[in-house]
This record gives structure tokens, C-alpha cells and sequence, in this order.
């Protein structure tokens, strides 16, 4: 039986191996959709991920007779351990062939690093903070995934659990059929509410006219998110580097913004067409051509996908969700989009769903994050 080595990645051709062994054990998979490459390098680039400033890392490779047969990352937040007391090791881009001894290998060094630095937990997968992917898949295998989402074969959760680690949070993420007409009392409620609290919803004419938003969107994320277990503050220098990765990606038909009687943002909503055909086309990679791909997808696509919604906690269960999916369906209409995915929204969670509450949704995909307490 050959023997299984973990080796720390270190060198450019190493991470290069790291980066590419996902792509390469989902090959001829019709719902996994590969990330950009150079979006995957910049994650371990401290000029390019903020993140990197208040926390460390170590990357893992499992060999078998030279051939890498799975991955590992392990992490320490600083800052979530400083300011909110959260004192464990994150794990995250795990991938593995279905073998229980390369799992328990990859697992076993995130122990021993948490171990190393003095931690009795471990956690993932996830990234450094609360905007990068989280979640195993644990239901949806079947379907196509997004984005934002991470995709894992089924015997992944099966691993684990053999292993000893055990469910810590779970997300729910929903497929909504939009109807061909909203039902009256949607068209009234909206009305309503809009002239009670005098509420205005903003139309943009250029792209230029959402950046002076942006800003005032992360802070609104911080209102919307803070008394979840799970959210940590977002940093000046992530709103940057998100804004720089992602806007380019944006429609501004897709966004909807609400702001009160002394044009104060109260609530926002970000979705965009579906790339993940678009990203399974171009492999990886942006250029020469893999650009053509998300341009069709922008201009003709039936699917769209929820990324971001924000609502003022003083507006939460207010009724304003009434009048972000009404604008949503009219965009929709428009579009000529049927059906829309929401994000991974924890469990607990139950102020956005709520959005979906009147509209049928299907709860299509389960995800969590797996831990142990290390003795």
C-alpha cells in the first residue's frame, strides 16, 4: 500500500499544484464550476487580500506516489480573536479523492497547527472572514453550482463525520420559479409601506452612479449581519478589494438600493445573472476569450443569482422586503429571468428569509461547516 505524505506548500510551482488539483478532480463534473486562476493566487498574495494583514496561513498538499491526491488550508483570524474573543483555526480549500486516509492526513495537520499555536478547535471549511466561501455541500450535489458557493463531491460531509468532526452551523440556500404576475396584495403592500416610511427606491443611469454607494452598502452589511454568530466587521481595505474584484461583474439594473426620507441608504439588494456556465466555459481563465463567455451570459441568461441584501435593523420585519422583490421581479421581467438562487443564508437566519416566505421557494442546497475540539 502506498504510503500517504502531507507537504507544506512553499514554492511557486507548489501553490501552482495546489491551485490547479480542484479543477482537476472535478474534471467531467457538469455541476462543479472552477474559480479564476488568478482570483485563486491573489487569496495568498498579501498586496492583493487585505485579509492577510490580520491573519496567518498554511497550505497543505497530500501526495501519493508523487500524484497530489488532496489540499489544505489552515488559517488564524487575529482580528476575529481579538475583537470577538473567537480563538480557533479556520480549514478551507479542502479537497481530497475519496480515501479516508488522505482526509485523516489533511485533517490530522489542521489539529497539529492548532495544536502548534495553542488552539483547542478547528473549523471549516472557510475562508479568512465572513465574505469568503463557507460551507460543505450537504444536499444539492445534483446542482449546478454558483458562484460564491463551494461545490464538494458527496462523499466529502461522509469523511468527515467518520473522522469525529461535527455539524458547528448550517446555511440554506433556496431556487425560486418567478410567477408571470405578482399577486395584488405584493403590488399594494409595496405601495404601503414605501408611502408610510417614505421610502424611495434609486434608478441608476451609469455604473459611476452606484460607487459613492458602495461604501454606505458594507457599513449597512455590518448593521444587517452583526448579531450573527458567525459575522466579524468589514475593514476598510476588504471593502476596497471587493469593490475592485466584483463591480466589474455588476449590472446595474440588478442593484437596488432604498434610502429614507433624509436619502439615507436603508436597505440594498445585489443580484447578478448566473456565470456559472460562463466560468465552467472559460476553464479559468479571463483572457484571450473566457471574457465572451461572461458578456453572453450578462446579456441573455434565464437564471439570475441573489448575492447581497442589506436592511437597516430599524427596518428589519417592516415590510421593506416587499419592495426589494418587487423591484427585483421587475428587473426579472425585464431580463427575461425565471429563476433565481439565493445565497447561503445561516439557519438562523429567519429576518432575509422571510423575503422568500410568499413565492414557493425550494430549499435545493444545504451547506456547514464541520468541527472538533482537540484535547
Amino acid at each position: 500500500m502506498s504510503k500517504i505524505s502531507v507537504i507544506e506548500v512553499k514554492t511557486p510551482s507548489d501553490l501552482n499544484r495546489f491551485i490547479r488539483f480542484q479543477p482537476e478532480l472535478y474534471e467531467g463534473n457538469a455541476n462543479y464550476v472552477p474559480p479564476l486562476i488568478n482570483d485563486e493566487k491573489n487569496i495568498w498574495n498579501p498586496k492583493e487580500n487585505p485579509a492577510l494583514q490580520y491573519s496567518e496561513f498554511k497550505l497543505f498538499l497530500a501526495l501519493k506516489n508523487d500524484e497530489t491526491v488532496g489540499r489544505i488550508a489552515v488559517m488564524i483570524n487575529h482580528k476575529e480573536e481579538k475583537e470577538l474573543g473567537i480563538k480557533k483555526v479556520r480549514f478551507g480549500w479542502l479537497d481530497f479523492i475519496d480515501d479516508l486516509d488522505v482526509s485523516k492526513a489533511l485533517i490530522d495537520k489542521a489539529i497539529n497547527y492548532a495544536k502548534e499555536k495553542n488552539v483547542s478547535k478547528i473549523e471549516g471549511p472557510m475562508g479568512f472572514t465572513n465574505l469568503d466561501k463557507a460551507g460543505m455541500l450537504a444536499l444539492g450535489f445534483d446542482r449546478l453550482a454558483t458562484m460564491i458557493g463551494i461545490y464538494n463531491y458527496e462523499y466529502y460531509p461522509e469523511h468527515l463525520e467518520k473522522l469525529g468532526l461535527k455539524k458547528e452551523k448550517e446555511w440554506v440556500e433556496f431556487e425560486i420559479i418567478f410567477p408571470d404576475v405578482l399577486p395584488d396584495k405584493v403590488l399594494k403592500f409595496n405601495d404601503l409601506i414605501k408611502e408610510k416610511y417614505k421610502l424611495r427606491v434609486l434608478k441608476f443611469h451609469t455604473k459611476k452612479e452606484i460607487l459613492p454607494l458602495v461604501e454606505p452598502m458594507f457599513k449597512l452589511l455590518d448593521e444587517t449581519y452583526k448579531n450573527l454568530s458567525t459575522y466579524t466587521p468589514i475593514t476598510d481595505e476588504q471593502i476596497k478589494t471587493y469593490k475592485e474584484k466584483y463591480f466589474g461583474f455588476i449590472d446595474k439594473d440588478f442593484i437596488i438600493c432604498i434610502t429614507d426620507e433624509n436619502d439615507d441608504l436603508i436597505s440594498f439588494a445585489i443580484t447578478m445573472p448566473s456565470y456559472s456556465k460562463a466560468l465552467q466555459k472559460a476553464k479559468g481563465k479571463l483572457f484571450p476569450f473566457g471574457w465572451l463567455h461572461f458578456l453572453r451570459a450578462g446579456k441573455k441568461n434565464d437564471r439570475a443569482n441573489f448575492y447581497l441584501i442589506g436592511i437597516h435593523p430599524e427596518y428589519q420585519r417592516r415590510g421593506v422586503t416587499a419592495i426589494i422583490f418587487k423591484e427585483i421581479y421587475d428587473v426579472f421581467k425585464k431580463k427575461g429571468v425565471k429563476f433565481l438562487e439565493t445565497n447561503p443564508e445561516l439557519e438562523e437566519n429567519k429576518n432575509i428569509q422571510l423575503l422568500w416566505q410568499d413565492y414557493n421557494p425550494e430549499n435545493h442546497k444545504r451547506r456547514r461547516t464541520y468541527s472538533i475540539e482537540i484535547e
